[in-house]
């Protein structure tokens, strides 16, 4: 069973659904099961979220909650056979995108990223096809699987493609601006560039620096920003550590800042004192690291 992540406090933000509504629901239609933390505390996952956005809008449409909870086992079987055909087509069409890209043939490959905008979500296109590219060819790289070539022409296109994505999202003026850098001596901008996405999303306005800054430059950035989030990315093990001084040093300088890091390097085991700063390797980590220092 998946693990829960979001408390009804962060649920009802993110459905718009009272807790005590929430609660009701739970307990006269069984539409919901949440696992309980030690502490007795409702949790809930990212698919409880799904099935409670697809039944508030059911009720906005008209129906009654009773009526909606009935509809939903028919949705949820029709959901799963459209989800497997839905990565079907994705995995053919992230497949034959890499083996364009792995030609060099751009025109192609943006042939085939434009279908992919015209099938699918932005959303989709940009985490599931593009993103999980980027990833896979840094994988067949690390590998020796492919040219360094085939690696900086094929992540070129991947990483111009989702920026122009990630600039397009209008950001919310409301909410606080945020600075996304790798960690000292990191070079690898994958993981980074998904996260920003990701924020930019939600609608945060995002400084995106991308690879390791000169010592110090970092400092300067946050002065003349001032953003409420600060995010460092580290994917190796060996830079943990300084990344992990760098983010001790920001909060030692502007107190008021959250900092989060992220990346494959915090998957080990991390010191005790440094635990506040890490966000988690995936979305609802993410937004339950954020939502909790809104």
């Amino acid at each position: 069973m998946t693990e829960g992540k979001y408390n009804i406090k962060a649920v009802s933000t993110l459905t718009g659904i009272q807790p005590g509504t929430l609660r009701a629901w739970e307990r006269r239609y069984a539409i919901l099961e949440p696992v309980r933390n030690e502490a007795g505390h409702r949790l809930y996952t990212e698919e409880h979220i799904r099935k409670l956005k697809w039944l508030s809008e059911k009720v906005q449409q008209g129906f009654t909650i009773s009526q909606a909870a009935a509809l939903l086992d028919q949705h949820e079987d029709t959901h799963t056979s459209l989800q497997h055909v839905e990565t079907s087509q994705h995995e053919a069409l992230s497949e034959e995108l890499l083996q364009a890209l792995l030609r060099f043939d751009e025109v192609k490959a943006q042939e085939l990223i434009n279908k992919a905008f015209a099938l699918y979500t932005i959303d989709n296109v940009t985490i599931n096809i593009l993103a999980s590219l980027l990833v896979r060819i840094g994988t067949l790289w690390e590998e020796g699987k492919i040219t360094t070539a085939h690696e900086h022409f094929a992540t070129s296109i991947l990483r111009a493609r989702i920026g122009m994505v990630m600039h397009s999202f209008p950001h919310n003026g409301v909410l606080p601006k945020v600075v996304a850098v790798c960690g000292p001596d990191e070079w690898h901008e994958v993981g980074l560039l998904i996260f920003t996405l990701f924020v930019r999303r939600l609608g945060y306005e995002v400084v995106y620096l991308g690879a390791s800054l000169k010592e110090g430059d970092i400092f300067t950035v946050l002065q003349t920003v001032k953003p409420r989030f600060v995010f460092l990315s580290c994917t190796l093990h060996q830079n943990l550590e300084p990344t992990l001084q760098l983010a001790e040093d920001i909060k030692e300088t502007y107190p008021d800042m959250h900092i989060g890091v992220g990346g494959t390097a915090t998957t080990g085991p991390i010191p005790e004192h440094a635990g506040q700063y890490i966000v988690g390797t995936t979305q609802s980590e993410w937004s339950e690291w954020m939502n909790s220092r809104l």
